[in-house]
């Protein structure tokens, strides 16, 4: 008798396109257990304003077919869009029998961005430490349903970046970008084009079929370009068409461009506000005594020539 093929799960990629960002619940077809993978918070910069319109659709959608959320997981501290793990994890504990919230899950080297941004915007431990559930070790392997995850390290984007093997599909957060974007910039604290450059053959050392679900889509548009964001393409098709990445690409080539590339990138719109937020798992932080205000904090930038500050 031949053996049975592994039961593929259920994927719903829902695209946020004020942050050109791809969530995705994936669930077990036998047990309805489900994860949901790098949700996003709606934030308002003119209004200095938090809502949840996107994560609610997200649970709305949970809802609808039954799934039960058993783990929240989040690829990396995100640079570019506030998380909602710690809304959904509160919404889906008040509504599941017996409370039991889903776990918040992330790589096991969140510790170290963790501290590295407390440091610069002045927040306090109690404020992060311990706030997610589980740190993922390299390689870790759990069960959702009927369903193995396994994390994979995929460093270079940001030091704590990983991965999630299900079945033949992997989502790989910002490690690789369709073939006609390329790949994520490096030049985050902690991020590094080799390292990325070697998470990026990891990903296309797995069979031509497999499926590479993506963190983000930025459509090229014009005459020739496609302009709808596409979730997915196979190892096969990054391997032919990764204009930063495809086959015969050197790591050397590749860390030149990289480089040369990040150097000239303006930093991400959100990036304070999404750092201080999300090395909280998405906790809000903590009210003030007088008028229960929440701040986030925003460098000053002081453009004067001659560096005099007053």
């Amino acid at each position: 008798m031949s053996e049975q093929p592994q039961q593929q799960p259920i994927i719903h990629p829902i695209f946020e396109p004020a942050t050109s960002t791809w969530q995705y619940i994936v669930a077990d077809p036998s047990t309805k257990s489900a994860v949901v993978i790098d949700s996003v918070l709606d934030f308002d910069p003119a209004k200095n304003a938090i809502f949840t319109s996107t994560a609610d659709a997200l649970l709305a959608l949970i809802n609808e077919k039954g799934y039960t959320v058993v783990k929240i997981l989040e690829t990396h501290v995100h640079a570019d869009h506030l998380t909602a793990s710690r809304y959904l994890q509160a919404r889906l504990s008040s509504s599941s029998s017996g409370g039991n919230p889903p776990e918040l899950c992330i790589g096991k080297r969140i510790t170290q961005v963790q501290e590295r941004f407390a440091r610069r915007y002045g927040i306090e431990k109690t404020e992060y430490e311990g706030v997610f559930d589980r740190l993922l070790d390299d390689d870790d392997v759990f069960r959702v349903g009927e369903m193995e995850v396994k994390a994979l390290h995929l460093p270079g984007h940001t030091p704590d970046h990983i991965g999630y093997l299900i079945g033949y599909n992997v989502f790989c957060g910002d490690s690789l970008f369709n073939g006609d974007v390329g790949s994520a910039r490096c030049d985050f604290p902690g991020g590094n084009a080799h390292d990325l450059y070697n998470s990026a053959q990891k990903l296309l050392s797995l069979p031509a079929t497999h499926r590479i679900w993506t963190g983000h889509d930025y459509p090229p548009g014009g005459e020739s370009g496609r302009t709808d964001p596409v979730p997915y393409t196979t190892v096969a098709d990054q391997k032919r068409s990764n204009k930063h990445l495809k086959t015969g690409t050197t790591e050397q080539d590749f860390v030149g461009w990289r480089s040369t590339r990040d150097a000239g990138l303006a930093e991400p719109k959100l990036l304070h506000q999404a750092l201080q937020f999300n090395i909280r798992a998405g906790r809000l932080p903590a009210a003030t005594s007088t008028g229960g205000d929440r701040f986030l904090h925003l460098p000053l930038k002081i453009a004067v020539s001659d560096g005099l500050v007053w």
